[in-house]
């Protein structure tokens, strides 16, 4: 999470610069994608080559790139698509909840068919591994058609023309820019605290099922990816028109602590397992709702030019409250 915050930290600085402009999107997009399936691959490789501390320190290095250029590709991501009608935003957070559901369904095919060893569980994370390169290597031929579609020049053109009619300059107002969403900033910060705190430690460690067993942790967190797919669907029925209703919402999902809190301190009946899916459930869908009304409005909140430093500031919060959020998940640990 550090080289995430680092990586997003160094995009900040370089669109505050006046002398220095953030490089084009395909090209963001390429770099990102290209280490980003590099890295992939460097933990299946190194596991079939060599084994010990060599195959850790190396994974370690991986995992470090691996983050920066997913954050990378993301902000990029997010920035571009806050230039396009908000449906197309809703598209981008679509494929990110599919993707939880996706290592969710992985996991769950690995889990039942390879033995709980050691050796079962390289193969799960190797099979992971090649999977999430081949798709990666799918969006890198995206990344290259997508610019090609007639609706995407269209709305780029458009976006130029307007740019040369501004005299605004995007990469000396960040600060600027961030003050106009900072209410927006603040909530999709304190949504992904509460989010990651809950999950995945709480639900994978601080729950226990006597039915369901080693299975209940794979069923919640599964539970919480189709709520999230859910939630990120839901904004093509309804979008609010401003932001003040939903920085509420955001700033009320502190009431999921103590409702989760109940189910490990409550009533006998909160214990079971109902409750504790259906609040996962809950959780889930505010989550992905929330974190996809947030970007669809964001983009919307400042003038075109500045849509893609709202994208980093967006995604930049949006990580800090991963890192935030995981940390105060280990809380729940020293809780009695």
């Amino acid at each position: 999470m550090s080289a995430t915050v680092a990586a997003l930290l160094t995009l900040m600085c370089w669109s505050t610069s006046s002398r220095i402009k953030l490089p084009p999107v395909r090209t963001s997009m390429n770099i990102g994608q290209g280490f980003f399936i590099s890295a992939l691959m460097v933990a299946p490789v190194t596991n079939w080559i060599v084994h010990g501390k060599q195959t850790r320190l190396v994974s370690n290095i991986a995992f470090v790139v691996l983050v920066s250029m997913v954050m990378i590709s993301g902000s990029t991501t997010v920035g571009a698509t806050g230039e396009l009608p908000g449906r197309y935003m809703l598209a981008v957070f679509a494929g990110n909840a599919t993707a939880g559901l996706v290592v969710s369904i992985l996991r769950i095919v690995t889990k039942a068919s390879l033995p709980y060893t050691q050796q079962g569980l390289r193969t799960s994370t190797q099979i992971y591994f090649v999977i999430s390169a081949l798709i990666i290597l799918l969006c890198i031929i995206c990344t290259n058609v997508l610019h090609k579609l007639p609706i995407i020049r269209y709305y780029r053109n458009l976006n130029r023309e307007h740019n040369n009619n501004s005299h605004m300059s995007t990469s000396s107002n960040f600060l600027h820019v961030v003050k106009k969403i900072r209410w927006l900033v603040t909530a999709v910060f304190e949504t992904y605290v509460v989010s990651l705190s809950i999950f995945p430690g709480y639900l994978s460690e601080n729950v226990r099922s006597d039915y369901f067993k080693d299975w209940y942790p794979i069923i919640l967190i599964t539970t919480f990816n189709v709520g999230d797919f859910l939630g990120k669907c839901l904004t093509a029925i309804y979008v609010p028109n401003g932001s003040k209703g939903t920085v509420w919402c955001c700033l009320g999902s502190v009431l999921f602590y103590p409702l989760f809190l109940g189910c490990k301190h409550g009533p006998r009946w909160m214990h079971s397992e109902v409750p504790v899916v259906v609040l996962t459930l809950m959780l889930g869908v505010s989550n992905g709702y929330l974190t996809s009304v947030l970007m669809i409005l964001a983009p919307k909140s400042v003038p075109i030019e500045e849509a893609e430093v709202v994208g980093i500031a967006m995604e930049t919060s949006l990580v800090i409250g991963l890192v935030v959020g995981s940390a105060f998940g280990w809380l729940w640990n020293f809780e009695h």
